[in-house]
Parts: structure tokens; C-alpha cells; sequence
């Protein structure tokens, strides 16, 4: 009876996964290791598991020891730990179940064959298993970014970041505000349809509009943010700009702690860009080292200088590197020197940079004293005084360094929650015009307002996934390894 009645339940179980695959990968890192996780989401999971042990489930997010066999052979595979998750208590709100393994490639290529020739079970597309975690209702969309985000850190900032993402405080905010909106267009409307009636509060239309001049402040602030989220998140453009010779390249290879760009006495060895990703002080950095500045009638150099003027005036942070021993012959020459390699001031965006003054193991005791006191000029950025060769003052302006990447990226666990991804960027922009055709419309037409408001909704659902396309959720879960 007992085997019978394991064949009937074999035999539910496969009736009911011919509805929608279940889907398998190694979840954990590819290569030797001592243990490796696989993973299957889906109603064959249950199948799957006895099909490969032979033995009944396992209690219910337990760790049991079995025998893993091949089904058409019986041929042991590994001996390892197996856990059941019965949906909807799992991470995709489906049946899992995981085999914990041996991780050496022999073994986790038997594994996968195994599931592999099952009934209804495929290898899953790179992000499945967390896109069936989001179409099942376990994470919003801006909680699946943060996961995809917290597999990708590698700086305590990005860590951070990612993790507040995960737990939902960005969706909980996008949420209220969708909220907020549903509430406001719910009034509008019943204004509309019954104020005829007066069965309508008086003062509804007033109460509309002061709360959406609310939310449409905190929107703005929210997307003015200076970049904060995204730059954390993608890393901070810094820039090493300057005149030929003054040791940019030097810097570069000091930062990196290796020999990232080549280094002469040559004028002009610096003819493209050599970009190098760096964590300073737990912020993600991408460091640009430029050909340096000055007019030439080489056709390479002189592409070169252009390459570095545009990423100069792209870049989030300049380091203006200037050879310290010219410097102090003409100290009362560093702002006009240091405008030449900045770009021109904008009124509507403020470019943080550094000056650093290199070889300053060249200079004599009266030569630095009268460079530091020029250095007292208003109008000049942070100043550092550094020698690439010896090291000295390296400490000084890494901790300048990092003042300015924290004031650019702020404390992720701090405050509200910052947009981290272009498409936040674009929706909440698109919300705010939205809302302001809201105000331009509620006085000559009550119906166009509550379509603004409609649409500025529609607009935040998709940040959350409560309405969107499936490119949207294509270009999201793409980025996920095979496994997650």
C-alpha cells in the first residue's frame, strides 16, 4: 500500500506540474568548493526530490542526510544534505526543495544530468527563480533589485544600500506615495460624481490639492538627491586631471597599488583613458587617469586631451593634480592654474573636486611653507600635499579623499531611501511632470486632473511592479546569475 500510495501521489504531483515547468540551476558560485547548492523551484520539485533520494520528504525546512542516486540507474551520485520547503513558505512561493552537495564538478554535473532527465523540470533562465519570487508575491520590484544588488556588492556602502533596498524600505516609500495618490484621485472622482448630489464633504477639492502639492515636494527632494543612490550603487566617476608630468599617472598607480598605467618622464606617455574600479574607505570608486592637458600638433595626443576633457566634465569628483615644485615657484598662480583644468562653472551643478599637490618631497622647508599659505586662497577646492614616490602624505588625502566621496554618496542606512537605478530616475520624473499638469488642469477641467493623477499613479506602480511590461521585468532579472 505504501508503494501504491506513493505512486498516486507521484502521480498528482506530475498532473499538476504539466501546468508550468519547475526549474533547476546551482545557486551557488561555479568552480571547486567544498559544498555546492542545488536548487529547483515548482510543483515537480516534490517529485524530483524522492525521485533522486528515494525516501520520503524530509520535514519541512529540515536538513536530512540521504543517499542522492541517479533515477534511471540507481547510481549513487553523492551523499549530502537535502531540505523541502513546501510553498508558499519558500523564496519563490513555489515547492523547493535544495540538494546540498559535494562541490566538485563531477559530482554537480551528475546532479544536474539527474534532474535534468526528470518529467517537466528545465534548467532555469539567469534571475527565474527570483522573477517566480516577485510574480508570486514574496519581493516587490525594487526588493528584487536589492537582492540583485546585494549579490553584486563589493563595498560595505553597496552592502549596505542593497540590504535596505531588500527589506522594502524603498518599495514601502514608492508604496505610500501610490497610496497617497489613490486616495486623492478617489476623492476627485466621487467630487466629480456626486457633488451634484451634495453628498461631498466641502473643502474635499482644497484637501486634494494641498496633498499633492505635499507629495510633489517630497518627490522633488527625492529625486534631487544629487545621485546619491545610483552613484553608491554604480560606483562614484572620479577623474585624474592636469598638465602633463605632474604625476597623474603615478597617482593612479599608487591608488591601485600596482602598476595600472605606464609611467615616464616623457610629456605626454598618457594618450587614452586607464580606468580602474577601487573601493575607497567602503565606497565603490571608478578611477579615470586622462592624458594630460596641454596644446599639441600630435593627432593621438590631441585626441587624447579631448578624451580627457569630456570625461572631466562628466566625472562626479576631480583630482587636479600639479606638480607641487612648479607650483611653488608662482604660488599666487594656483586658482587661475587649477581653472584651466576644470570645466567652466554651471550654475545648476556643482563639480566636487580635490586638488592634489604632487612631489612635494621636491620641495624645500620655505618653498612648502609659502605653497601652504597660497593654499589659503578663497575659492580653492581641498588641498593636499603629497610626493607619489615616497608615500608622504598619502593618509591626509585618502581621509580628503573619502570626505568627499561620503558627502557625495551620504550614509545609506541614514535618512530616506535614495533612488539607486535609472529607471526610478525616469518614472519619478515622469510623475512629477504629471503632477504638475495636475495643477494646470484642476482649475479648468476635473476630469483631465484625475487622469494626471491616474497616470501619476501608474507611474510609481511601476516602480514596485504593481503595474508594468515585460520588458521592464526582462531588462530587471536579466542581470541575475542562473541560480537566483
Amino acid at each position: 500500500r505504501g508503494l501504491a500510495g506513493g505512486a498516486r501521489l507521484l502521480g498528482r504531483w506530475y498532473g499538476q506540474a504539466a501546468k508550468k515547468d519547475t526549474i533547476f540551476a546551482l545557486s551557488s558560485g561555479q568552480g571547486k568548493c567544498g559544498v555546492a547548492v542545488i536548487r529547483t523551484s515548482g510543483p515537480s520539485s516534490g517529485p524530483a526530490l524522492l525521485r533522486l533520494t528515494g525516501k520520503k520528504l524530509p520535514l519541512p525546512r529540515s536538513a536530512a542526510l540521504r543517499r542522492i542516486c541517479d533515477p534511471e540507474s540507481l547510481e549513487m551520485l553523492d551523499r549530502g544534505l537535502v531540505v523541502w520547503f513546501p510553498g508558499p513558505g519558500s523564496f519563490t512561493g513555489e515547492d523547493v526543495a535544495e540538494f546540498h552537495v559535494h562541490g566538485g564538478p563531477a559530482v554537480v554535473s551528475g546532479v544536474l544530468t539527474a534532474l535534468g532527465s526528470l518529467p517537466h523540470l528545465r534548467l532555469a533562465d539567469p534571475g527565474e527563480f527570483t522573477k517566480r519570487a516577485f510574480q508570486n508575491g514574496k519581493l516587490d520590484l525594487t526588493e528584487a533589485e536589492g537582492l540583485g544588488d546585494l549579490i553584486h556588492a563589493e563595498t560595505e556602502g553597496q552592502r549596505r544600500q542593497a540590504l535596505r533596498q531588500m527589506d522594502g524600505d524603498l518599495g514601502q516609500l514608492y508604496q505610500h506615495w501610490s497610496d497617497t495618490l489613490t486616495k486623492s484621485l478617489a476623492h476627485i472622482e466621487a467630487y466629480i460624481d456626486f457633488s451634484e448630489d451634495d453628498n461631498i464633504e466641502e473643502g474635499v477639492l482644497s484637501q486634494v490639492e494641498a496633498t499633492v502639492e505635499i507629495l510633489e515636494r517630497e518627490l522633488r527632494a527625492h529625486v534631487q538627491d544629487s545621485r546619491r543612490g545610483e552613484r553608491l550603487r554604480d560606483g562614484v566617476r572620479v577623474v585624474i586631471a592636469g598638465p602633463t608630468n605632474a604625476g597623474k599617472s603615478s597617482l593612479l598607480n599608487l591608488l591601485c597599488q600596482k602598476p595600472a598605467a605606464i609611467v615616464s618622464p616623457v610629456a605626454g606617455t598618457t594618450r587614452d583613458v586607464v580606468e580602474a574600479a577601487l573601493n575607497i574607505g567602503g565606497f565603490p570608486v571608478v578611477l579615470s587617469d586622462t592624458a594630460g592637458l596641454r596644446d599639441t600638433e600630435d593627432a593621438i595626443e590631441k585626441e587624447g586631451v579631448s578624451r580627457a576633457r569630456e570625461r572631466v566634465r562628466s566625472a562626479d569628483l576631480i583630482l587636479a593634480v600639479l606638480d607641487a615644485a612648479e607650483m611653488a615657484q608662482q604660488p599666487g598662480q594656483l586658482a587661475t592654474t587649477l581653472q584651466g583644468i576644470l570645466p567652466p562653472a554651471q550654475p545648476d551643478r556643482a563639480q566636487p573636486s580635490v586638488l592634489v599637490l604632487n612631489k612635494s618631497d621636491l620641495l624645500g622647508g620655505q618653498d612648502q611653507a609659502e605653497l601652504q599659505g597660497a593654499c589659503g586662497q578663497v575659492g580653492l577646492p581641498p588641498v593636499c600635499l603629497l610626493s607619489c614616490r615616497t608615500g608622504e602624505g598619502l593618509p591626509s588625502f585618502l581621509d580628503t579623499f573619502k570626505e568627499q566621496l561620503s558627502f557625495m554618496c551620504g550614509d545609506p542606512l541614514r535618512g530616506s531611501p535614495s533612488p539607486t537605478q535609472a529607471r526610478h530616475r525616469l518614472s519619478l520624473t515622469k510623475c512629477l511632470e504629471a503632477l504638475s499638469h495636475f495643477g494646470r488642469h484642476r482649475d479648468l477641467d476635473l476630469a483631465l486632473a484625475a487622469e494626471d493623477l491616474r497616470h501619476a499613479r501608474r507611474l510609481l506602480g511601476q516602480l514596485t511592479g504593481q503595474v508594468g511590461a515585460e520588458e521592464i521585468l526582462a531588462l530587471i532579472f536579466k542581470d541575475f546569475c542562473i541560480g537566483k
